[in-house]
């Protein structure tokens, strides 16, 4: 059984807006997955951040695991609406966290996967059904410690670039800290 990396659309914006999605690829190394809706919202911010364009055209991600049994696709919609508060007029809002939720702890081939997001209450969710749950800090922690970049002053610098571009990543109290996470 492989263990894969499913990162949310919110990971992918961190990265693609500090131009880091070449580290990110090497941290998700080959095992980096998504579902429909995640692909399907990194398409719609594509229009923000261009850069999110080469993880479907260069099959970073591989191709979106699509949810096609209608039972299955009822648990979900419950996943969402009732967990995340999904409602019927914005009919995608938290289905990518509701599909890759259902994805990881239901289905064998992706049991054991972690879920990336900086979501807390996706997080929160996702640890609930026993998910191995990571963040962009935690990410950037890995770089860090695996000699992806050089310092962890430099990852912290990394992490406080997301933030000045608008984005809401979690950081650690100081650079040091990406040595521990």
């Amino acid at each position: 059984m492989s263990t894969y990396l499913f990162p949310d659309n919110t990971v992918l914006c961190n990265f693609v807006c500090v131009g880091q999605l070449p580290l990110l690829a090497k941290l998700l190394d080959g095992n980096g997955r998504w579902v429909e809706a995640v692909a399907y919202e990194c398409d719609k911010s594509a229009t923000i951040y261009p850069g999110l364009k080469s993880i479907a055209d260069e099959g970073l991600l591989s191709d979106p695991v699509e949810i096609s049994d209608e039972v299955e696709q009822l648990q979900v919609e419950g996943i969402r609406r009732a967990v995340f508060g999904g409602t019927a007029a914005l009919a995608t809002q938290h289905l990518g966290e509701a599909q890759t939720i259902h994805v990881i702890s239901r289905w064998s081939d992706y049991a054991g996967s972690t879920w990336i997001s900086d979501d807390q209450e996706s997080l929160r969710v996702a640890r609930h059904q026993g998910i191995r749950v990571r963040e962009t800090q935690h990410l950037v922690a890995e770089a860090v410690q695996w000699g992806f970049v050089r310092t962890p002053a430099d990852g912290f610098a990394m992490l406080e670039q997301m933030v000045a571009e608008g984005r809401s990543p979690a950081l650690p109290r100081t650079a040091a800290d990406l040595l521990t996470m």
